[in-house]
C-alpha cells in the first residue's frame, strides 16, 4: 500500500484512495498515470463551466454530480503535487481555511460587522496586500489577474483593477464613444483588406480592441458579459432548434432552404418566444 494513502474512512479519504490507485505505477490506469498539471488543466476549466451550467439550468441533481467532478480535479492536482513532494490535499485544505479566516476578520476576529459592499472592498485590499508581500518585482495594480481565465472575464477584471487607481472613463457615454471609434477602425481595416488581399493580423487586432471595449461597456452597465453572452448563446440555440423542428414537421431539408426562408422561420420563432 502507498505510504501516503489516506488512512481514515471519510468520503473524501475514499476519493483520495481512488486517486492514489488510479495513479499507481502498478495496477493503475495508463491514462491517469500519463497526465500532468498542464494536461489536466483544460479538464479543470471544463468542469468549472459544467458546474455553472448546472446552476443556470437549476439542475440540482446535475449540480451534485458536477461538483463531484470538479472536486475530483482538485484531488487529481493535489495527488500529482504530492507525488512530486510539493504539497498534498491536506495542505490545500489548510491553506484555503487559513485564507478564509484571515480575509474575514469581521467573522473570525475582533472587527465589526461589514456590509457585503464593505467586505468586497476589504477583500480586494487584503488580496492586494498578499500579492505585494509575495511579489519580488515592483507591484502593479494588475498583478494576480490570471492569464488562464476566459479572455472576456479577464478583460473585465483588468479594467476593474485599472479603475480602482483612477484609470477609467467617468461615464458610460464615453465608453460607447470609444466603442464606436473601435468599430470604425475595424471597418477601415476591412476596407483596406479588400484592397490589399492580406491584412488578417491587423483585423484581428482591431477586433480584439473592439471586444475589450465591449467588456468595458458591460462593466459600466454592471452586466456580467460572460453571463450575457451565455444567455445569448442559449437563446440562439432555442430559436435555431425551433427552425429545425418546423422544417422536420414539413419534411424539408434545412440545407435546401434559402437564407430568406430560414430568416422568416427565425422571425417566427422569435415572435412565438416573445408571445
Amino acid at each position: 500500500m502507498d505510504a501516503n494513502m489516506p488512512k481514515e474512512n471519510s468520503p473524501i479519504a475514499e476519493l483520495r484512495k481512488i486517486m492514489c490507485q488510479l495513479r499507481a505505477p502498478e495496477g493503475g490506469c495508463a491514462w491517469d498515470i500519463e497526465q500532468d498539471f498542464h494536461s489536466i488543466a483544460p479538464y479543470t476549466i471544463e468542469e468549472a463551466y459544467e458546474v455553472a451550467d448546472a446552476i443556470e439550468c437549476n439542475d440540482m441533481d446535475g449540480l451534485k454530480d458536477e461538483l463531484g467532478d470538479l472536486l475530483f480535479q482538485v484531488v487529481f492536482h493535489a495527488r500529482m503535487a504530492e507525488e512530486k513532494k510539493l504539497f498534498d490535499f491536506d495542505d490545500v485544505v489548510r491553506a484555503i481555511s487559513q485564507k478564509m479566516i484571515s480575509r474575514h476578520p469581521h467573522v473570525f476576529g475582533a472587527e465589526n460587522f461589514r456590509t457585503a459592499e464593505e467586505q468586497t472592498r476589504a477583500w480586494e485590499e487584503h488580496k492586494e496586500k498578499e500579492r505585494s508581500a509575495k511579489s519580488i518585482t515592483p507591484p502593479s495594480a494588475l498583478d494576480g489577474v490570471s492569464k488562464g481565465m476566459p479572455a472576456l472575464i479577464r478583460a473585465v477584471k483588468l479594467q476593474k483593477r485599472a479603475a480602482r487607481v483612477g484609470f477609467d472613463w467617468p461615464d458610460t457615454v464615453q465608453v460607447i464613444d470609444k466603442l464606436n471609434e473601435e468599430m470604425q477602425e475595424l471597418s477601415e481595416e476591412l476596407v483596406q483588406a479588400n484592397q490589399l488581399q492580406d491584412n488578417k493580423a491587423k483585423i484581428e487586432e482591431e477586433f480584439g480592441d473592439m471586444m475589450f471595449v465591449y467588456a468595458n461597456l458591460a462593466r459600466h452597465l454592471e452586466i456580467d458579459p460572460e453571463n450575457a453572452l451565455r444567455a445569448a448563446n442559449n437563446k440562439f440555440e432555442r430559436r435555431f432548434k425551433k427552425i429545425e423542428e418546423c422544417l422536420e414537421k414539413q419534411k424539408k431539408n434545412i440545407k435546401e432552404q434559402t437564407l430568406e426562408d430560414l430568416d422568416e422561420l427565425w422571425n417566427k420563432a422569435k415572435e412565438e418566444e416573445r408571445a
